[in-house]
């Protein structure tokens, strides 16, 4: 079964600051917990629930969340053990029977995972992602009549849904119905243009069933312009391009598939076959030579090797490779033959003749394959338990001969993808189509993570005065890229720092500095309400501290998504807070020139509906900072919703040319309505 990926965020509310660990609030550890886990800080946040659980294991609620973060970190096992854990304490939280069935699913336990959906099921019974999955599951145990009445239903409730009729177009592939899955992938694509999974699974369909390959072509340039990182999409089109004897295109295809992903083994495998029929001989050795530093049981490479080291005279070399070709495949005919013609042309004709008998002896015979070997035929197939569904198989001696010559393809882009959809449960669709939304507010951290095209932080006068009288206990940054805490000594620092300063502050007369600088430990750990909290304290002592009223700010704003269905409608609960712009005004009167004051105030504005108002904060940011990509990127945004495509498009361009990447992505959309 393909891996299957989901990122689990919560929708959740936010309480107030964490006691000392020694005699902690659990209700409070757990929200924050609940922060990080919607951040997707996964590690830091299983701490939180770990604690919650050394004082109240009985609770049902910390395995339950953790089991989502141990998902998001792919510890499958680990999460279906917490799920069991929450769902011994509480049998009736529906959302844990769901995460057990994704983590069991990716575990390849899909029956298991069949009965926890029906579960959850019971008390959802219109759940899209439950059905989803479920479907998935059945069509994994060839459960194909199951599976068909699952998507039947999924889609009776949900005919919009276009990754269900993907589904069921899979299904019925494997089922023969090979016009029943065009016509659903048609319908998936008439829902959702930017469906990736719909031109790859077109365009095999173009492929195997009429070797229609321009058309096959066009879906995969299509595929191509919506996921254009995928290594794979461009191997792929490089076969159709050679098939459509558009040689230097293919040979274009895999240089840049290369440039992704530099050992991709197929890539180097196939450009070296390509090579090698152009008489490129020495460069194609050089391909296949680099397959096998990576992979040296590489029969296909080995005995596409030995050929061209046979060209150039190089025959010890040539016969050592072709030695390991026949002591992995003994009755492979082509191999012997291949070995003969390089002894005959060495001179060593005893030898030769001897081969040449055994290559005739063999030629009527059919090759035997063992399918755990490292060269295994497209035909083999894995059961839902991931053995072996036939140990040996067999394949006439031309069958196999074309298989070591011919150039390799990914067999299936369009793997089956996990939906986990509910109210307190925000999937974040991790599928090939990118998820495009406005650039993050620039905050002010200890943190940053630098790229190619950023090696540090943004540039802010306030943040290097501080930086330069050394009196907090690390360095202030400035990003939007704010990296997640990944390790507990990290977090045991800011735990640690936050006790020096509760000593601190009750010893000495406090200063605005001592509460901004326990509140930066705050928001480094997501406790924004402890945040907020001594920022009330800082600004009260020194009421023209702009970095004060910055992270004020930020940390109001941040804490504002996070909203439990409880405390108001879902329609409101993301809307940010009307105190956090209040405070990016004050940091504007103190600071009037700061463009990340004008840039954070267009984003939380934008947030909240008001775009105009948004347009006007980010035209301000790129007056006082001509090259802020981002204040550029989030104003093409704005423009796009607001209809201006004209002004979108120049926006998202320059943005892309100061390094904002998602806006070729978000172009690409654009230009393929």
């Amino acid at each position: 079964m393909p891996k299957i990926i989901r990122y689990f965020l919560l929708t959740i509310a936010f309480s107030a600051a964490i006691p000392a660990i020694a005699q902690i609030n659990t209700d409070q550890v757990l929200r924050i917990g609940r922060n990080n886990l919607y951040f997707e800080d996964y590690v830091l946040s299983i701490q939180y629930f770990n604690q919650v659980i050394n004082v109240k294991p009985h609770l049902a609620q910390p395995y339950f969340f953790r089991a989502i973060a141990k998902l998001n970190l792919d510890d499958y096992q680990g999460a279906e053990n917490d799920a069991s854990l929450a769902l011994e304490r509480n049998p009736f939280i529906t959302d844990a029977w769901e995460v057990r069935g994704v983590a069991r699913q990716n575990l390849g336990k899909n029956e298991e995972a069949i009965a926890d959906y029906d579960k959850a099921l019971e008390m959802l019974p219109e759940n899209r992602g439950l059905l989803y999955n479920k479907a998935v599951a059945q069509h994994d145990i060839k459960d194909f009549e199951g599976a068909g009445k699952t998507f039947g239903t999924l889609l009776k409730r949900f005919p919009s849904f276009e990754g269900g009729y993907l589904g069921r177009a899979r299904l019925r592939l494997e089922e023969k119905d090979t016009v029943g899955a065009r016509q659903d992938i048609d319908k998936a694509l008439s829902i959702n243009s930017n469906a990736v999974n719909g031109y790859v699974m077109r365009a095999d369909i173009a492929i195997s069933s009429c070797k229609d390959y321009p058309a096959a072509l066009e879906d995969m340039d299509k595929a191509i312009k919506l996921q254009p990182k995928y290594a794979g999409f461009f191997i792929n089109r490089a076969y159709l391009r050679y098939m459509t004897d558009d040689f230097q295109g293919a040979f274009a295809d895999y240089d840049y598939a290369l440039q992704l992903e530099p050992l991709n083994t197929m890539a180097l495998f196939n450009r070296g076959v390509l090579r090698a029929e152009v008489h490129d001989t020495n460069r194609a050795i050089d391909d296949f030579t680099s397959v096998l530093d990576i992979n040296r049981d590489d029969y296909k490479t080995l005995y596409n090797r030995a050929i061209l080291l046979a060209d150039i005279e190089n025959y010890d070399a040539a016969i050592a490779d072709l030695d390991r070709v026949i002591e992995a495949f003994p009755d492979f005919a082509a191999a012997y033959f291949v070995r003969f013609d390089v002894k005959r042309r060495k001179g060593d004709l005893r030898d030769a003749e001897k081969d040449y008998d055994r290559s005739l002896s063999l030629a009527k015979t059919r090759v035997r394959i063992n399918s755990k070997s490292p060269f295994t035929p497209d035909t083999a197939e894995m059961n839902s338990d991931g053995h072996d569904t036939a140990e040996i198989q067999e394949e006439t001696q031309e069958q196999v001969k074309r298989r070591f010559t011919s150039l390799t393809t990914i067999a299936d882009n369009s793997s089956p993808e996990q939906v986990f959809n509910n109210k307190e449960i925000r999937g974040k669709v991790q599928d090939r189509n990118v998820t495009i939304s406005l650039e993050p507010i620039f905050n002010i951290t200890y943190y940053t993570s630098p790229t190619e095209l950023k090696m540090n932080g943004d540039y802010v006068r306030e943040v290097d005065d501080i930086n330069a009288t050394r009196i907090l206990r690390m360095l202030l940054q400035v990003t939007n890229h704010e990296p997640s805490i990944t390790d507990e000594e990290t977090a045991t620092l800011h735990f640690n720092s936050i006790n020096y300063y509760n000593s601190y502050i009750a010893s000495h007369t406090p200063r605005a500095i001592d509460y901004f600088g326990r509140a930066m430990d705050f928001m480094t750990l997501r406790d924004y309400d402890s945040a907020i909290a001594d920022l009330d304290k800082a600004i009260a002592i020194s009421p023209d501290f702009t970095l004060g009223y910055l992270l004020r700010a930020n940390a109001r704003f941040l804490a504002s998504r996070i909203k439990s269905d409880e405390s108001r409608p879902s329609t409101q609960a993301a809307r940010p807070s009307r105190l956090a712009i209040a405070d990016m005004d004050s940091v504007i009167k103190l600071s009037p020139s700061m463009p990340i004051a004008y840039y954070n105030r267009g984003v939380m504005l934008a947030e909240e509906g008001d775009y105009t108002t948004a347009l006007t904060a980010f035209n301000r940011a790129i007056e006082l900072r001509p090259d802020f990509g981002e204040a550029y990127f989030n104003r093409g945004y704005v423009y796009l919703y607001l209809g201006n495509k004209e002004a979108a498009f120049n926006d998202l361009s320059h943005a892309g040319s100061l390094g904002i990447v998602p806006s070729y992505n978000l172009l690409k959309r654009m230009s393929t309505k």
